[in-house]
């Protein structure tokens, strides 16, 4: 089950606007919060007396909550690998390690008997899998990835994937980062060019980000990194189907309502086992439209391109109803019309969508 999350400072705002912001996320289903404690500048007493009652209000509203932190922040609350007393009294349900207390220690701090889940860093290999084979729980790790606040600096997208390939295969819960296009958000730090985990999602629509995050795999929960998303923000990742990889589309001038409904409301398109390089083909719907006039409406393209989103018409009337999607160039012979145009943002998807893997369009 994937979960969806946000990200609260609270030393950078005033404490009831993030306990707002906390309600309206928890309305839309969030379930997850990041924190960090590398930036806070307080004495210990302050530290555990604001982030104990941040803690309270958090599990009051069922979140899950993660800190930030490294060997510095635990010497200053008087913690140690082996002693996570000031983290359990503030009520911390997961500790996120920015460092290492050493190959033995780490071992020992998976095994704290508090209970507490230790989040290791998911864009680059720490060493978990030596850590696990060592004798780290694996019950008590989860792993989750960077953000970063550097224009040009995220994570490359191939690695991105091959990274959390590899933490599936070690059977391990995942997480990473999207970033809000909200004015004036802010994270940890004073830059404020946005946080996501992979460069190229900076900028993205925070739903299609999400959505390439899904459609790649291997990722289970779905942070913001930056504060404080708008709620339409916050309502359109709760509205993100988990379930398909899903497009929005640039409908032509002239798409009949026949054609919404195939595009639409027709479920599941899912691409065939026997899959054409040429495009994306729900063959299915083409039953329920068997005998349903289709006529042929011209184009002026004279060949389809990548993204073009075509229904077979009744110049080919035993595929007709037909759904595709060209994934190379495909000439216009007449028998296809065009109904709409892949979002030029979401055209790296369709290299997603694999043999017999479902897909839909968002209205």
């Amino acid at each position: 089950m994937h979960k969806l999350g946000i990200s609260v400072y609270p030393e950078k705002a005033d404490i009831e606007t993030v306990y707002n912001y906390m309600e309206t996320a928890a309305k839309y289903g969030f379930s997850r919060i990041f924190t960090c404690l590398l930036s806070v500048d307080e004495p210990k007493e302050k530290i555990m007396e604001d982030f104990g009652a941040f803690m309270k209000k958090a599990h009051e509203l069922g979140y899950q909550v993660a800190v930030d932190t490294n060997p510095s922040v635990f010497k200053h609350l008087g913690a140690s690998y082996n002693d996570l007393t000031p983290f359990k009294e503030m009520g911390v349900d997961i500790i996120r390690l920015d460092g290492s207390f050493g190959a033995l220690q780490d071992v020992e701090i998976t095994r704290n008997p508090d209970n507490i889940m230790i989040e290791f860093n998911g864009s680059m290999d720490q060493g978990v899998e030596l850590l696990i084979k060592n004798g780290g729980n694996r019950d008590q790790i989860t792993i989750c990835h960077n953000f970063f606040p550097e224009r040009y600096s995220g994570l490359d997208w191939d690695l991105f994937k091959q990274l959390n390939a590899y933490w599936k295969s070690l059977n391990l819960r995942t997480a990473a980062f999207v970033s809000s296009n909200a004015e004036n958000t802010h994270g940890p730090w004073n830059v404020f060019c946005g946080l996501p985990t992979v460069e190229i999602m900076r900028g993205l629509p925070i739903d299609l980000q999400a959505r390439y995050y899904l459609a790649a795999g291997d990722v289970d929960d779905i942070m913001i990194g930056n504060a404080f998303a708008t709620e339409e923000e916050l309502k359109a990742l709760s509205e993100v189907n988990t379930q398909k990889i899903t497009f929005r589309m640039d409908e032509v001038d002239d798409i009949t309502d026949v054609e919404k409904e195939i595009v639409y409301d027709y479920a599941p398109h899912w691409d065939r086992f026997d899959h054409s390089s040429f495009f994306l083909r729900s063959s299915m719907v083409r039953l329920n439209y068997k005998n349903t006039p289709i006529p042929h409406r011209p184009c002026d393209k004279k060949v389809f391109t990548k993204g073009d989103v075509l229904v077979v018409n009744d110049n080919l009337a035993h595929y007709r109803g037909e759904l595709e999607i060209a994934l190379r160039d495909i000439p216009n012979d007449g028998e296809r019309n065009l109904v709409g145009r892949v979002k030029e943002e979401e055209i790296m998807l369709l290299d997603m969508v694999k043999p017999g893997h479902h897909f839909g369009f968002i209205k």
